[in-house]
């Protein structure tokens, strides 16, 4: 008699998400790797909605904010696990010039243009337009961002694609094309807390952060670079060349470090953009072992400790986001680059396509 074989779990799973108050419908995929580690994206702003990973002793948890419901996700714009676009990070006053034109933005973040304006990639419904376990579980995400949305110029037709690249390492690449000069600056705006989120009352400050760069942008209390090029991070708060407690000298008397209190700041990484993904950062978390190590493509990686989580938010299992209770490491071009002509550009031209490729690695020690 033949044996039964047992089924085996998918790999990808499609399934819906809820409605949004228009009545469009909105999905979640499911990706599944090794050791039980699982990717769930969601078609609302193409975010990350969960990542379980093990610790050293096999114990899964989830480890980045999210909401448990679409509901949550639209009532209160926090960017959890969100793709950011046409352009992350800050637009000094909402403006630039291209080829002698002048574009106004929408204004959000004060004088600011923030994170794509008001209604950013992180507000958008993207479609699913493939989907599968081969060569590796993957779903890409598409949107089309029209002439002049929100004052960007020319038609930015986007894609990212989520995989499994590697037993528990996840890779996001985004590219766009445009049929106009413009600018982009893509990346993903996750907040990560390698205890778990579920496990709460253990925030970043303990996590041990590496970043592989020798230079920063110091920003005006605005958020806004200061010009005069980058600094360097030695014999200051920002020297995570070597490992350091994210919390060892959150109040140190650095100007810097209280003016956003805390860090909200573009490194600079050694060699520039790159073809190929390199190391930028290392997070360990040293109760659990888990480890995130972010690999990009990138120029830069904008540290964010969690500074602004106001408690006015509760996001999965009940918990209410606090103070340092996650940390982003968001890999992009610099911010206000279209007005630092000496900074890596965010140009975009018809017939090329942008290229962003960044890998989140994950391990236990």
């Amino acid at each position: 008699m033949a044996r039964m074989k047992k089924p085996q779990t998918p790999k990808v799973v499609r399934e819906g998400f809820g409605h949004l108050p228009d009545g469009a419908a909105t999905e979640m995929a499911k990706l599944r790797g090794d050791n039980g580690f699982e990717a769930r994206i969601i078609t609302y702003g193409a975010a990350l909605q969960a990542i379980f990973t093990p610790d050293r002793a096999g114990h899964l948890a989830d480890v980045v904010l999210g909401r448990d419901d679409l509901e949550g996700y639209v009532a209160v714009r926090r960017f959890l696990g969100a793709t950011i676009g046409r352009y992350a990070n800050r637009i000094a006053n909402g403006a630039f010039e291209l080829d002698g034109h002048r574009f106004q933005l929408p204004t959000n973040d004060g004088r600011n243009a923030l994170h794509g304006g008001l209604a950013g990639f992180d507000r958008k419904n993207w479609t699913i337009t493939a989907l599968g376990e081969k060569p590796a579980p993957f779903v890409t995400l598409s949107y089309d961002s029209p002439d002049g949305e929100e004052g960007y110029p020319g038609r930015l037709q986007t894609s990212i694609t989520y995989s499994i690249s590697g037993a528990m390492e996840l890779s996001a690449a985004f590219s766009a094309e445009t049929d106009k000069p413009t600018i982009v600056n893509l990346t993903n705006h996750s907040f990560f807390n390698l205890a778990g989120v579920e496990a709460g009352g253990r925030g970043i400050l303990d996590h041990h952060l590496t970043i592989a760069a020798d230079t920063y942008l110091p920003v005006s209390a605005a958020g806004l670079p200061l010009g005069g090029g980058p600094s360097r991070v030695d014999g200051t708060p920002f020297d995570f060349r070597i490992p350091h407690r994210v919390g060892v000298r959150l109040r140190d008397a650095f100007e810097q470090v209280q003016i956003r209190q805390g860090y909200d700041h573009n490194f600079c990484l050694r060699g520039g953009g790159t073809g190929d993904p390199r190391l930028a950062a290392r997070v360990e978390d040293p109760r659990s072992g888990r480890v995130l190590e972010v690999l990009t493509n990138q120029p830069g990686v904008q540290f964010y400790s969690g500074n602004f989580l106001d408690g006015t938010v509760t996001g999965k299992y009940g918990r209410v986001h606090r103070q340092y209770d996650a940390l982003c490491l968001e890999p992009q071009v610099y911010p206000d680059t279209p007005n630092h002509p000496d900074y890596p550009s965010a140009r975009l031209d018809p017939g090329e396509t942008y290229r962003h490729t960044s890998l989140y690695r994950f391990s236990a020690s």
